[in-house]
């Protein structure tokens, strides 16, 4: 769980709308440019995505894919140190994922470059995984790398931010992991992003935990006994890991520009402005 402060938006990845037009733009670049066509429940995102995606994580090295390692902790801590994440004031959430329902990386899976097209709402929403980059091709030098690691079971996980007005994900880092594990046969291991809600309750209930916590570890234990003070320390962990988190809505900003200058978007012919 990451708490965001100081960072009130809009900020550097984010999506930005203008009536039924949308945009994803990270540092000033747009990578997505998109207009909802539809009525009532059903809707239809047309969309068209540009060169220009930088992941807010480093890249994972061989060594550390072949250590343990807590990857949804280490990507908040890599995610709060980088340039152009999604993060902005708030409660976030990391956790991994590695099982999913039938079809969201098979036929919901965008591997068209660049144009596509995303069924909304209807029938219970898109749920799918939007990569943010072309795709290399299934022979890249680094595919059959990231391979021979989704056989061994040391892949590192993608990263996916949670988008609500999508009922999908977007594919923010590793791409080239995901088709590597996609060609192995099996679902990516990744870490999800996810907005969640900032509860009062929930503020009361983990100060509660919190207090007594403090209080255990105040209490003696015999000399040099460390396992008895991690036991603690992973109760506590896991407790407030329980606590239920409800997901809060993708923030999307105002179009920061003029009508013009959503003209002047290099959308190439894509009829995307109107």
């Amino acid at each position: 769980m990451l708490t965001v402060s100081d960072r009130p938006g809009p900020p550097p990845l984010r999506f930005e709308a203008d009536g039924r037009r949308r945009l994803l733009r990270q540092g000033g670049r747009p990578l997505l440019l998109g207009r909802l066509e539809g009525d009532g429940c059903c809707h239809e995102l047309y969309l068209r995505r540009l060169d220009g995606h930088r992941s807010p994580l480093p890249p994972v090295r061989a060594q550390m894919m072949r250590a343990p390692t807590a990857w949804p902790h280490r990507y908040a801590r890599w995610l709060e140190d980088a340039d152009e994440s999604p993060l902005h004031d708030g409660r976030w959430l990391l956790g991994e994922r590695n099982t999913f329902a039938p079809g969201i990386w098979t036929e919901d899976f965008v591997t068209g470059w660049p144009d596509g097209r995303l069924d909304l709402f209807c029938g219970g929403g898109w749920h799918g995984v939007l990569p943010l980059r072309r795709l290399s091709s299934t022979d890249a030098p680094r595919v059959k790398a990231y391979r021979k690691r989704a056989r061994e079971g040391t892949l590192a996980p993608v990263l996916l931010w949670w988008v609500s007005f999508l009922d999908g994900w977007l594919l923010l880092d590793g791409h080239d992991r995901a088709v590597a594990a996609l060609e192995e046969g099996g679902v990516p291991p990744c870490v999800v992003l996810t907005r969640v809600e900032d509860d009062e309750r929930w503020r009361h209930t983990a100060a509660e935990m919190t207090e007594r916590h403090r209080r255990a570890m105040a209490e003696p234990v015999p000399p040099g006994d460390a396992r008895m003070r991690a036991a603690r320390e992973e109760g506590y962990a896991n407790a407030l890991a329980s606590l239920p988190y409800d997901e809060a809505p993708t923030e999307i900003w105002p179009f920061a520009g003029t009508p013009a200058d959503w003209d002047d978007l290099p959308v190439d012919g894509v009829s995307i402005s109107s």
